[in-house]
């Protein structure tokens, strides 16, 4: 619609003087790494049932926003108005801004989504006042990020913001309706399987190989590792750090097998090593690691000894 471009066009000429690192800051954080630090913080350093219930929620709407996307076919403004749209790209994101595949399409919102699906629940959570202000700026300053890269319409971040709320009701109401946690996380793989059959972008088979990585943990975790939580501040950050060194030690690892052009090749053989990819990286992360955790908390009391 003419007036969404012509927004986009006003909002990039107002903000194109404000620092590009905030606008920056604000497209991490809805998006891949921005998310997994917020909930390895919940999950490691606050209350590790709320991190399990958040990290499905996120999994689950990242996972569900791509096939939608791949319904609806919307090329992202500045593919459609490359002479009125300057297209931004996210951070970490490297791929020409032309490749479908790595930068999926415009509606709806995934950021917006996500945010809304991730703070609404920690505000309510936290049940404090200054949270529910923090959350409802965070969610409104990142969807305004996106049509300020030209990387969705306003109708893609509203559209985004509404779809993260359903996605919250509806795994809070498959919490409270099936008590059986294996059959709930069961449910909600099947919901996102279909899309294996005509999704063919980065971010449904990341989230694919998310959701079955993190599945696969809590239950070998609660089993087998059963760590507690913690309110030693040098236990937290190590917790954290190390997760995040794993992360990018695995990726790496786990690509080498391959070459760069299959991984980039798009075809459904390379988007399925990267779903492998993921869940493999997720299940050591948050099954396997937190076996070490009791000697964080050694570590934290002699430094503070």
């Amino acid at each position: 619609m003419e007036w969404e471009v012509s927004l986009i066009e006003w909002l990039q000429k107002t903000v194109e003087n404000l620092n590009g690192t905030f606008i920056s800051a604000l497209g991490f954080l809805g998006g891949e790494m921005g998310l997994l630090l917020v909930v390895l913080i919940i999950l490691f350093c606050w209350k590790k049932e709320t991190g399990k219930r958040m990290a499905l929620i996120i999994a689950a709407v990242n996972s569900w926003l791509p096939m939608i996307k791949s319904v609806v076919l919307r090329p992202r403004p500045y593919m459609e108005h490359p002479d009125r749209v300057r297209g931004v790209a996210d951070v970490g994101n490297k791929a020409p801004l032309t490749d479908v595949a790595a930068h999926g399409y415009s509606f709806p919102s995934m950021h917006s989504a996500s945010v809304m699906a991730l703070f609404i629940p920690l505000a309510r959570e936290v049940k404090k006042k200054w949270m529910w202000i923090v959350s409802a700026v965070i969610i409104f300053l990142v969807g305004l990020s996106r049509s300020v890269t030209g990387m969705h319409y306003p109708t893609d971040v509203l559209a985004g913001w509404a779809l993260g709320l359903l996605c919250v009701g509806i795994c809070t109401l498959l919490e409270k309706k099936v008590k059986n946690e294996w059959i709930r996380h069961l449910i909600l793989l099947a919901s996102v399987l279909p899309g294996l059959f005509y999704v063919r972008t980065d971010d449904y088979f990341t989230a694919l190989g998310l959701m079955i990585g993190m599945i696969a943990a809590f239950h070998f975790e609660e089993k087998f590792v059963n760590f507690s939580d913690t309110r030693n501040v040098w236990a937290m950050i190590l917790r954290v750090v190390g997760a995040f060194a794993i992360y990018f030690v695995l990726n790496k690892l786990l690509k080498m097998p391959f070459s760069a052009e299959f991984l980039t090749g798009g075809t459904l053989a390379a988007f399925l090593v990267r779903t492998a990819r993921y869940a493999i990286i997720v299940f050591v992360m948050i099954g396997v690691y937190p076996k070490v955790f009791p000697l964080f908390e050694k570590i934290g009391k002699k430094e503070k000894a």
